[in-house]
This record gives C-alpha cells, sequence and structure tokens, in this order.
C-alpha cells in the first residue's frame, strides 16, 4: 500500500515569516502558499497610467495603495496582493503590520490569461466580505474593456462596462474620472506578452 501525500497547511502566522523572506510574492489560501504570476508590460503600464488619479484622490481623503501592500481577507482566511487599493481615510492594519490592510473602499484588478476567471469570479466573492468595500473595476490588458462593479446603498451590486477608447471610466465611490485613452496610453494590443 503506497502512503498518500499530503501538501502542508502553514498557519498565517508561518506565511507572513515565508513571505517576509520571499524573493518572489506569494498568496495565503487558508493554509496554502500560491505562488504568484509575473506581469506583462501592458499589465504594468496599466497600474502605472492609475497613479495619475493619486494626488486628485489625496485631497479627497482617499490613499491608493499597489500591489506591494497585502489585503487580509479574515472570513476566508486569505492574504492576495490586489493591483491597487483606494482606502477612504487612514488604512485599518492586520495585526499592526504595515505591508498588510483591511479597509479598501475600491479595488481594481488588471486580468491575465491566467487570473481572469480567479478575479471575477471567487476573488470578487471574497473581495465583497469586505464591509467598506463599494466598488471593484477589472481592465483588460488585451483589449479596451474596463469592468466596473458598484455596491449601491440597498446593498446591490451594479455593472457596467466600457469598450471604447473614447469613453471615461466614471467611479461611482470616489469623485473622480478617468479617460480610458489615459488609461490604455503606451498599450501596444495584439502584442502577446
Amino acid at each position: 500500500m503506497q502512503a498518500t501525500e499530503f501538501p502542508k497547511r502553514y498557519t498565517p502566522e508561518e506565511y507572513l515569516a515565508l513571505e517576509e523572506q520571499a524573493e518572489f510574492k506569494h498568496e495565503y489560501h487558508d493554509g496554502e502558499i500560491v505562488p504568484m504570476t509575473g506581469g506583462s508590460l501592458n499589465h504594468n503600464e496599466i497600474i502605472t497610467n492609475f497613479w495619475a488619479l493619486k494626488t486628485q484622490l489625496r485631497r479627497q481623503g482617499f490613499r491608493l495603495f499597489s500591489s506591494d501592500v497585502r489585503l487580509w481577507l479574515s472570513q476566508y482566511q486569505r492574504f492576495v496582493y490586489p493591483y491597487v487599493m483606494v482606502i477612504e481615510g487612514e488604512p485599518v492594519l492586520y495585526q499592526n503590520r504595515t505591508d498588510t490592510v483591511v479597509n479598501p473602499k475600491l479595488i481594481i484588478e488588471v486580468l491575465s490569461k491566467s487570473t481572469q476567471d480567479y478575479d471575477m469570479t471567487d476573488k470578487f466573492r471574497y473581495y465583497r466580505s469586505i464591509p467598506e468595500f463599494q466598488e471593484y473595476i477589472l481592465i483588460n490588458q488585451y483589449l479596451v474593456e474596463v469592468q466596473q462593479y458598484t455596491k449601491s446603498d440597498g446593498g446591490f451590486w451594479i455593472y457596467r462596462t466600457y469598450e471604447s477608447i473614447d469613453d471615461s471610466l466614471k467611479f461611482g465611490t470616489i469623485d473622480a474620472e478617468l479617460k480610458l485613452t489615459e488609461l490604455y496610453e503606451g498599450i501596444l494590443f495584439g502584442v502577446e506578452q
């Protein structure tokens, strides 16, 4: 009889200790440590283009964070690295760690072929467990397409899509607008990256 091997399960504390020493980022999925995939040139360019909003948001009392800051999802026991998070006021830290927050109001993800199904389904469900979470933006890096989910006062999620380069993304939870020409500036469509 052959023994069955079970993958090692880690506690959140073990994961955080390992992540501090890791050369590359990993997510934590309820005991499992999952390596993150690398980004493409388009992916990075889109994230960089979003930083045009930083000064405008800071004046309104919002803070913008990149994928170097982790998000703890307590209900689902997950640490993840959203590409952009917007927090209203001061960040609420997980166990006083300056690298992990729990209270984003707006989350932005750039879709890749390897993660788009996860970002659009399970990850969105996990994000909805955050009480402060009000808006989710998904950006396609392969063609002009931005999906926007905004939580209504009644708790329903309203969906809107932008598919023309002449559109402007009008945020539902912050007083800001971003032209898709600015968001997709420098993007090379049709180039396999």
